[in-house]
């Protein structure tokens, strides 16, 4: 094949990811598409590869399924291409299409808006395992970064780990505490109460060993803006009213959904059957992470924009 041989661009990149799909260990090949295709001539273009399809708009993928393709549905639309593709392979991982440490050869627009032009072999346990600074940042929150990055680094392990062998579900509700405190109730033991402040820091490693044994119990952690654990195992009381949570996630979810539309503080929570972390910011998730089984690697974002030469 050459890139003059008539073809169109995309069928030329389709081709090279098939081949790079068989030359690798990858587990399959997804397209981030803007637009409906014809399914039928594209699963024929795959037929050795499983073919993954995303899209935004899930009008663009109608008919896909009837091909045997498997689907992808965002809602990430204006998002920067990078956020778009991480977004949908999280959640081909979440949907169990693929594995938390598979390779996908991924197709997508990298460089003009609605031409697909890109082709790359994603290692999802390397790229997917990090999570940008940046991303933290761009909450609009008072809590510091540093107490976000101990909380969210403290989920995933508990995520990952579980106890004992065994998984555990737990919430983080950060910032605002006083706030937060009043928008719940004791469980009727608290096993932090009568520790003093330096007892409850999370900078500790201690302290977060502490905070692992004692996640299996119900109710909530509440943890102030400088990294302090304030209570544990409260309920929350807010009020869920006029707040949305997908379908299938539990009362955890709602919980964090709804005292961060409340108050002003920042929920994280730990999914018990997949210990998938999500973040909570004003009654959204505003952050999804998967539990690889690597610990997570921080990293400033960079982006360096190809040369004109």
């Amino acid at each position: 094949m050459s890139p003059g041989d008539g073809r169109p661009q995309f069928e030329q990149l389709l081709e090279v990811a098939v081949r790079l799909y068989e030359a690798t260990a990858a587990e399959a090949v997804m397209v981030l598409v803007e637009e409906r295709l014809d399914w039928g001539h594209l699963r024929g273009l795959t037929a050795s590869a499983p073919l993954l399809v995303a899209a935004d708009n899930e009008a663009d993928l109608e008919g896909a399924a009837e091909q045997g393709l498997r689907l992808v549905s965002l809602d990430v639309a204006g998002l920067p291409v990078h956020e778009r593709l991480a977004q949908a392979l999280l959640e081909a991982v979440a949907s169990e299409l693929v594995a938390p440490e598979a390779q996908v050869v991924a197709l997508y627009s990298g460089f003009e808006a609605d031409t697909i032009d890109s082709v790359s072999l994603v290692r999802l346990a390397e790229h997917l395992g990090q999570l940008t600074v940046r991303d933290l940042r761009n909450l609009e929150t008072k809590v510091p970064l540093e107490t976000l990055k101990l909380v969210v680094d403290l989920a995933l392990e508990i995520g990952r780990e579980g106890r004992e062998g065994k998984p555990v579900g737990t919430l983080f509700v950060v910032g605002d505490h006083r706030k937060v405190i009043q928008a719940s109730h004791s469980a009727g033991f608290d096993p932090v109460r009568g520790y003093s402040r330096s007892e409850r820091r999370l900078t500790d490693p201690r302290v977060r060993e502490g905070i692992k044994e004692i996640a299996q119990l119900d109710g909530a952690f509440v943890i102030g803006a400088d990294g302090t654990v304030e209570a544990a195992a409260r309920y929350i009381d807010a009020s869920a009213e006029n707040v949305s949570v997908a379908k299938g996630l539990g009362a955890r979810h709602w919980a964090a959904a709804a005292v961060t539309r409340r108050t002003k503080s920042v929920a994280v929570a730990v999914s018990e059957t997949s210990g998938t972390v999500r973040i909570f910011h004003d009654g959204e998730v505003v952050l999804r992470i998967e539990p690889f089984r690597r610990a997570m690697k921080w990293k400033d974002f960079e982006y360096e924009p190809p040369s004109g030469e």
